[in-house]
Order: structure tokens, then C-alpha cells, then sequence
């Protein structure tokens, strides 16, 4: 009977993250054409779905790879991105059913991501079963990893011209994502033009002239997000 279930569960969570499945194919697709015009191997960028499979760090870092940042730099980067991620699957495991062993935990909290903590968020239930989460992360990652690969294979028949020019892609879909929050929150856009600054200065500065494109976007990052928590404490946001 439990055996049933846990099936029913899974099958559920799988249901539910349908439409972040489908989300994820499109922005999945763009970064295997991305890594694949950035001249990024494929096996690397199959294993950035397969194992990384965070979406902003896997842009970031072929970015950052592109730049030539060392391994160094585009770790730190990426563990300053995904910080949220430690508040996210602490709160969740707190509706996780009970007795739920470590090895669970891990598993369920590497699929974890903005879109399936949302959902998993949104259920009326007080105690979440792992076999309805396990389903819900089961569809969203196959869907990124399938999204890589499709990228990846259209990428083969799309004109060089085209592929040169996907490199502006990338600037342009971050700009898109923020551009719609700064129009939203005078925090974010104040936070957004800090950065910015802040960045354009280790650019300029002959004080900076040896700190690399890596080390500037981590530095800039952490500046601008300690000036914004200390304008903007928590509570006192202004819209």
C-alpha cells in the first residue's frame, strides 16, 4: 500500500512541474547554443546541466570562462549566487515529512531550484511527502538536461554568423530578466546601477589594472549587495 503511495506521490510532483518543465526547455536551449557558440566543449556543458544545473551560474560561468577567470573565480562566483539556496531548502525541509533521512535531504535539495521551491511552497499540504518533491525536481532536471542537448544539437546548423553573434545573447537576456525588477523595486535598480558603478571602476582605475574580469564581477557583487542590505535593511524596502 505505501508502495502505491509513494507512487501516486511522485506522480503528482511530476504533474505539478509540468509548466516549469516547459519553461526550462527554451532558457535550457539558449545556453547549450550560448556555450556552444562561446566554443565551450560539449562534454563540459552536458556536465554544467548534469551536475552544476543552476541556470544564472551556468550562464555566469560561461561567461566567466569566456573572460578567462580561473576555476577559482568562477567557483566563488557561483557559490555567491546560489547562497538563496541555503534558505530555500531550509525552509522547505521544515514541510518535508517526518524522518526523512539525510541522504533524502541531499538528494532533494540538489533539485531544488527558484521554480520548484515555488511550487513545492504553494502546497496546501503541512507535510510535503519526498516522493512528491522527488517527482516535481525528476521533471524540471530532465527538462534542463534535454533543453542543453537540443541546444546543443541545433547549434550545428546554425550559420557562423549567427553563432558569433550569440555572445551578445547572453547580455541581453540578463538585461531582460533585470529590467523588469528595476521597474518594479527602487532597491533592486538602486542595488542593479551600484553594481554597475562599482564595476565600471576596477575597469577603470589604474589601481585595479591586474584584478581580473573575474575577481571584479565577484567583488562588485558583494559590494553592491552590502551597500543595498545596509540602505535597504530588511522590512524597510521602498517601492
Amino acid at each position: 500500500m505505501n508502495h502505491i503511495t509513494n507512487r501516486l506521490q511522485f506522480w503528482a510532483g511530476m504533474k505539478v512541474g509540468v509548466p516549469v518543465a516547459v519553461g526550462y526547455i527554451p532558457i535550457a536551449i539558449a545556453f547549450g547554443l550560448l556555450a556552444r557558440a562561446a566554443g565551450i566543449p560539449n562534454s563540459i556543458t552536458i556536465l554544467m546541466s548534469f551536475l552544476i544545473y543552476a541556470g544564472a551560474s551556468q550562464f555566469i560561468g560561461v561567461n566567466l570562462l569566456v573572460l578567462g577567470a580561473s576555476y577559482s573565480e568562477i567557483i566563488l562566483a557561483t557559490f555567491i549566487l546560489n547562497l538563496r539556496h541555503f534558505l530555500m531548502t531550509t525552509a522547505l525541509s521544515q514541510k518535508l515529512e517526518d524522518q526523512v533521512s539525510k541522504t533524502w535531504r541531499s538528494l532533494l535539495a540538489f533539485g531544488i531550484t527558484d521554480e520548484t521551491f515555488t511550487v513545492s511552497a504553494l502546497q496546501n499540504e503541512k507535510k510535503m511527502s519526498k516522493y512528491f518533491i522527488l517527482g516535481l525536481n525528476t521533471i524540471a532536471f530532465s527538462s534542463w538536461n534535454i533543453g542543453t542537448w537540443l541546444g546543443l544539437f541545433f547549434a550545428l546548423s546554425i550559420p557562423d554568423v549567427v553563432k558569433a553573434s550569440m555572445g551578445i545573447a547572453l547580455y541581453a537576456m540578463f538585461i531582460g530578466l533585470l529590467i523588469p525588477d528595476m521597474k518594479k523595486s527602487r532597491p533592486v535598480l538602486v542595488i542593479s546601477c551600484l553594481a554597475i558603478v562599482t564595476n565600471s571602476l576596477f575597469s577603470w582605475l589604474p589601481i585595479f589594472a591586474d584584478l581580473s574580469n573575474g575577481w571584479s564581477i565577484i567583488l562588485a557583487t558583494i559590494i553592491s549587495a552590502t551597500i543595498g542590505a545596509y540602505i535597504y535593511p530588511e522590512g524597510e524596502e521602498e517601492v
